[in-house]
């Protein structure tokens, strides 16, 4: 049963991650970024020269780990899903640098027996060299077989406020990214390893035909959209994305990526694949500069 106490009094530490340029551009490339070597925009991301950080790669710098397996959380981790992912930019992510990060379980909330619970996890990314903040980032964490344990450990947090609705109406921009077969394989290089994306025997348990696409990787392409359509391929513009993850990508299909202007820099998204008629990211907020 989900330990209440033990998941919100949980320290876990300082992690220092340096990266490369090397990392950066890896990143990029696992987004789907390069796939025109002779666009200036993209090239920015994955050459060295005038190099540029996608912002949404520091959602992948400083992660605990998948603690959750762990005994002493007491959660059903083979259920868990995430739902959404929140990321707010105080300066432009370096290219290269040495970040400290500090993890916290902010809340957990039981949506009832049968309904599973919400966890957030909030990390701060700084710079180990001046300890300027960087970013913020939070995850909601979806344990679907954990619902009602609050029912014996009697504790629950209020959860977590709701992601606007993307309007009734046309969206005023769209970007259409396509990802290959292997994207996946190249994702998980900058730091999720979790076999659902890698091993068929382990995606066909799981309930799928094939490996997934990671849902950050598609959270950093509905980014790469966006610098595409209206950044005009500043990252400096970027600061803040959040999204709710609704369903999974395979490698190898096309993202359909629709926004809406609501302005001052304010875009509510979502992204579908069409071929399958499924929304895979909704509710989907960028703030810009």
């Amino acid at each position: 049963m989900l330990e209440y106490d033990a998941l919100r009094a949980h320290d876990f530490g300082s992690i220092v991650q340096t990266y490369t340029e090397r990392d950066t551009m890896l990143y990029a490339l696992g987004l789907g970024m390069g796939a025109d070597p002779l666009d200036d925009g993209e090239l920015c991301f994955v050459f060295e020269k005038n190099l540029q950080a996608v912002p949404t790669m520091a959602t992948v710098i400083g992660s605990p780990g998948f603690f959750w397996r762990d005994g002493w959380t007491g959660a059903d981790w083979v259920k868990l899903v995430h739902g959404e992912q929140h990321l707010q930019l105080y300066r432009t992510l370096p290219t290269a640098a040495a970040i400290t990060a500090r993890n916290r379980i902010l809340s957990i909330t039981d949506k009832g027996p049968g309904k599973g619970a919400l966890v957030v996890i909030e990390r701060e990314l700084r710079l180990q060299a001046t300890d300027e903040l960087v970013a913020r980032a939070r995850m909601i964490t979806f344990l679907r077989g954990d619902g009602g344990y609050s029912l014996h450990r009697g504790r629950s947090d209020q959860g977590p406020e709701q992601l606007p609705k993307v309007p009734d109406r046309d969206c005023d921009v769209e970007a259409t990214l396509p990802t290959i077969e292997r994207q996946a394989l190249i994702y998980r290089l900058s730091g999720d390893y979790n076999t659902l994306h890698a091993d068929p025997s382990v995606a066909k348990a799981a309930g799928f035909s094939r490996p997934i696409l990671h849902g950050l990787c598609t959270y950093g392409m509905a980014v790469h959209g966006l610098l595409r359509t209206v950044c005009r391929y500043d990252a400096s513009r970027i600061r803040r994305v959040a999204v709710r993850f609704t369903a999974p990508v395979l490698p190898g299909e096309t993202v359909r990526f629709e926004y809406w202007d609501e302005g001052r820099g304010r875009y509510l998204f979502r992204a579908t694949v069409d071929a399958r008629a499924a929304v895979v990211l909704n509710n989907g907020l960028v703030e810009l500069i």
